[in-house]
């Protein structure tokens, strides 16, 4: 049995159509929240979305949507699917490997317990977040899971560059877009016990 996750064909499109680098992070973080939004405007998943980019030069990797409903696979968020992206573009399981720049990944909200856990294992060098967790919670219903409360440190001591609170203001508008449109928020046991 294969198992297949796949990026919405409008994101391809829209990557054809935008620049190869972008140099600021507020130039990475803009395209996030927009794609997040398109996301869920296009119904192709929830309000998440997540670049990789190199560190230095801005150049954009992959793009990746959180695909979890259409997928009907619950570790298909914004974050596994731009890390695994990029990964098979690069040829690599290590985007901190050898002979790479140093790579970052840009996501328009605080990681969850899951794709926390997947970032130091992701080769990534860099972190750059917008919304805090609680935020995505109220905003949107969404169950964060039981991220380390010292999550930030945990990065940090591994070599991991983390920068929180980018254009959080403008991702907390989107998020909270999405909660008014009643979407499907989608939580285990539909967060029950």
């Amino acid at each position: 049995m294969d198992i297949t996750l796949s990026i919405p064909d409008w994101v391809t499109s829209e990557i054809a159509e935008l620049p190869t680098h972008f140099p600021t992070l507020e130039d990475r973080m803009t395209q996030v929240i927009r794609f997040s939004q398109k996301n869920f405007i296009n119904k192709t998943g929830g309000p998440f979305a997540a670049g990789i980019f190199e560190k230095e030069s801005g150049k954009l990797i992959a793009m990746g949507v959180n695909r979890v409903v259409p997928s009907n696979c619950s570790s298909a968020h914004a974050e596994i699917m731009a890390l695994s992206t990029a990964q098979k573009i690069l040829g690599t399981f290590d985007l901190g490997g050898e002979g790479l720049p140093d790579h970052q990944i840009v996501i328009n909200g605080q990681p969850c317990a899951m794709c926390f856990g997947s970032i130091p294992w992701s080769g990534v060098r860099s972190v750059v977040t917008a919304a805090m967790g609680y935020e995505v919670e109220a905003l949107t219903g969404f169950d964060e899971g039981p991220v380390h409360p010292n999550w930030i440190h945990e990065l940090e001591k591994r070599g991991i560059e983390v920068i929180t609170d980018v254009m959080r203001a403008e991702a907390c508008t989107v998020l909270a877009q999405f909660g008014r449109t009643g979407q499907l928020v989608y939580n285990g046991r539909l967060g029950g016990a």
